[in-house]
C-alpha cells in the first residue's frame, strides 16, 4: 500500500479487542466494510450491515494487506470472503460506554496528535 487513498472504495476487516484495566477481556469487535474516507482524521467504512460508519485512527503501520480467504467473524457469525486489507487494534476501557462507543463508531473523534 503506498498511501492512504489507496485505501479508496477497498474492504477492510477490523478487529478490536477491548479489556478493561486489569488486562481482562472485555469484549471482541469485528466490523468491515468499504473504506469511504482516508485522511488525517481517520479511515472511515461504511458498515453495510449496520447502515453506519465506522472510524479507526489513520495509522497505516497498523493496515495490512489480507490474505485470500474466509474471514470468520465470531462476533456476528458473518463471513468474510477475500477482503482487501485487515487491521487490529486493543484498547482499554474504563467504563460501558467507551465500550458501547468503540462498538457502534469505533474510534470516531479520534485525531492524531
Amino acid at each position: 500500500m503506498k498511501s492512504i487513498d489507496s485505501l479508496l472504495d477497498k474492504i477492510l476487516l477490523i478487529g478490536i479487542t477491548v479489556l478493561d484495566d486489569s488486562e481482562e477481556l472485555i469484549t471482541q469487535i469485528q466490523v468491515y466494510g468499504p473504506v469511504i474516507r482516508a485522511d488525517a482524521d481517520g479511515i472511515v467504512i461504511y458498515r453495510n450491515r449496520a447502515q453506519s460508519e465506522f472510524t479507526i485512527p489513520p495509522d497505516l503501520e497498523n493496515v495490512s494487506e489480507a490474505k485470500p480467504g474466509e474471514y470468520n467473524l465470531r462476533s456476528t457469525g458473518e463471513t468474510v470472503i477475500d477482503p482487501d486489507y485487515l487491521s487490529s487494534w486493543t484498547v482499554h476501557c474504563g467504563n460501558q460506554e467507551q465500550v458501547k462507543q468503540y462498538s457502534e463508531v469505533g474510534f470516531s473523534g479520534y485525531r492524531k496528535q
